[in-house]
């Protein structure tokens, strides 16, 4: 199991940045080469499915989840049951003050592959925060600006 874990003050009231976050279909415009997609309506409760795609064209790969705990406009975690990704999300949005949040995004994670798998990871982890860092940036960007 891999603990990831990346943070991000935005200046948005917590609702604000709940309602970003939780916007499954509009994470495509901020999380890099990722669309999402809920199987349940909005996917605004325990036991909503959701499916990402991440990648490029056709060369990537789908991470099922479900909805495990939905306690608005606080925390959300999800259950990673695809065939790549599997482990727990966690999204929780704390208010700072009436117009600033912090945002905590993280992730414990089954690593496929057993040790081979590992070693990769290792090597592609920098890489894939540097990524989140960049997507997590840009979220806090668009919710700031009111496009989210």
């Amino acid at each position: 199991m891999v603990h990831l874990e990346l943070a991000i003050d935005i200046q948005a009231s917590n609702n604000d940045v709940w309602r970003g976050i939780t916007n499954w279909t509009a994470q495509g415009d901020w999380m890099m080469a990722t669309t999402v997609t809920s199987l349940d309506g909005a996917g605004e409760h325990v036991g909503a499915r959701l499916e990402a795609f991440t990648g490029i064209g056709k060369l990537g790969f789908l991470d099922t989840m479900t909805i495990t705990s939905w306690d608005p406009p606080n925390r959300c975690d999800v259950d990673h049951t695809g065939k790549v990704v599997k482990g727990t999300g966690t999204f929780v949005v704390t208010p700072l003050s009436d117009h600033a949040s912090r945002f905590i995004w993280s992730e414990d994670l089954d690593i496929p592959l057993g040790i081979i798998g590992k070693i990769g990871f290792l090597l592609v982890k920098p890489f894939f925060l540097f990524g989140i860092r960049r997507s997590l940036a840009k979220f806090a960007h668009l919710v700031e600006i009111g496009k989210i």
